[in-house]
């Protein structure tokens, strides 16, 4: 049976919560929650939102409500103490914290979500500061160059502007982004339909070690938990709830894209999509964006940034500002000799942080490459301007 009190709440979470939030007894009890229900159980929510979590388990546990037998039913099963116990386990093993309402670290963005919010999460890495703009960029997973391109610009503009970038860590659009907005050092946030302590896909293991190393990789579902169809499709309401604003980079007529763009829709979030060929299936899903869900037609990170209404927000890559910088960082580069970041940012005058985002950036544009040492040489072109080996 699950003791619910401070004492035992305590030693249950050792090692997995923060100096200050949620008492340990209400965070133990959410914890408990997460064990049992699916993500979004409306019932759990509205209860929890009711009683707070310790009594509402309590009241789930032993009350005779006729309106609550069905839910019991669903929750029952899970109510295992050793499964509960490996789950705190799991997430001690990979350094894991359980983040609750209340805490400081708890993105209250998702209190939007309303019944339907998760009742407690599982983090990897820091978060995203709780007043800076964030976008979802999502799409396909069987993207194109078109769209892995567009993504990747996008993605890095809008994180040299200071926007942190929410996606799903699939390959595809999402692995673009993620990669994009590392490579500018800037925040990025991914959200799991499994565990965190189950890296998925798992061809993306580095790149989730890498997010969770700058930024956060969250799931409501327990660690151990296994990702589902179904957890796919819940999960994307936290993206969309986790950003100011949900750009469709690429997706299919029946992407899963699209139901995190119904989400922003329902949430009220600023929506849009980036258009492609009209005889392209992989924009066919895009293109319902903009017709059935009246999103804004996306074409530069420009329109990303007046959906947010960010007109005081420093310009992104491309504009004049940024040509003049990244000349003189050109200037500071040879296509035979490596250079460090260090030695480029002394030759330019340019500080290393600025240093090091506009590298990230000239990289997305071929201008510059990197070698396996970390350092840098501008990319040498032939007669016709195309690319050559420095």
């Amino acid at each position: 049976m699950i003791r619910l009190n401070s004492a035992t709440a305590a030693v249950a979470l050792r090692g997995l919560r923060g100096p200050d939030g949620a008492a340990a007894e209400e965070a133990y009890a959410r914890a408990v929650w997460s064990v049992l229900v699916e993500p979004g159980d409306g019932v759990a929510g509205a209860l929890v939102a009711t009683h707070g979590a310790v009594d509402a388990l309590r009241h789930a546990l032993s009350s005779g409500d006729a309106e609550l037998r069905s839910a019991r039913s669903r929750w029952m099963p899970r109510l295992q103490p050793a499964a509960i116990e490996a789950a705190l386990d799991a997430a001690r093993r990979c350094e894991a914290a359980l983040v609750v309402p209340g805490d400081s670290e708890w993105p209250t963005r998702l209190d939007d979500l309303g019944v339907h919010a998760p009742i407690a999460l599982w983090r990897r890495g820091t978060t995203v500061p709780a007043r800076g703009p964030a976008v979802a960029l999502v799409g396909a997973r069987a993207s194109t160059a078109y769209g892995e391109t567009v993504a990747a610009d996008l993605a890095a503009e809008l994180g040299g502007a200071g926007v942190a970038i929410v996606s799903g860590a699939a390959y595809g659009i999402d692995g673009a982004c993620h990669r994009a907005a590392l490579s500018v050092g800037a925040s990025t946030v991914a959200f799991l339909a499994g565990g965190v302590d189950r890296p998925y896909p798992r061809g993306h293991e580095n790149l989730l070690a890498q997010i969770a190393a700058t930024g956060a990789v969250w799931s409501e579902t327990p660690c151990g938990a296994a990702p589902t169809k179904w957890r796919f499709l819940s999960r994307n309401r936290l993206i969309a709830a986790m950003a100011d604003a949900v750009v469709v980079v690429e997706a299919g007529w029946r992407s899963g894209s699209l139901n995190t763009a119904a989400h922003a829709a329902t949430l009220g979030r600023a929506l849009g999509a980036v258009p492609g060929p009209v005889t392209s299936a992989a924009s066919a899903g895009c293109h319902r964006v903009l017709r059935e869900f009246d999103g804004v037609c996306v074409t530069s990170s420009n329109d990303v940034l007046e959906m947010l209404g960010a007109g005081d927000m420093p310009p992104p890559a491309g504009e004049q500002a940024h040509t003049d910088t990244t000349t003189r960082l050109l200037d500071a580069l040879s296509p035979r000799s490596a250079r460090s970041t260090a030695d480029v940012a002394r030759r330019s005058g340019l500080a290393p942080d600025e240093a090091a985002i506009l590298l990230g950036f000239a990289e997305l544009e071929g201008r510059v490459t990197r070698d396996d040492a970390g350092e840098w040489r501008t990319v040498a072109r032939d007669a016709s301007g195309g690319r050559r080996a420095g």
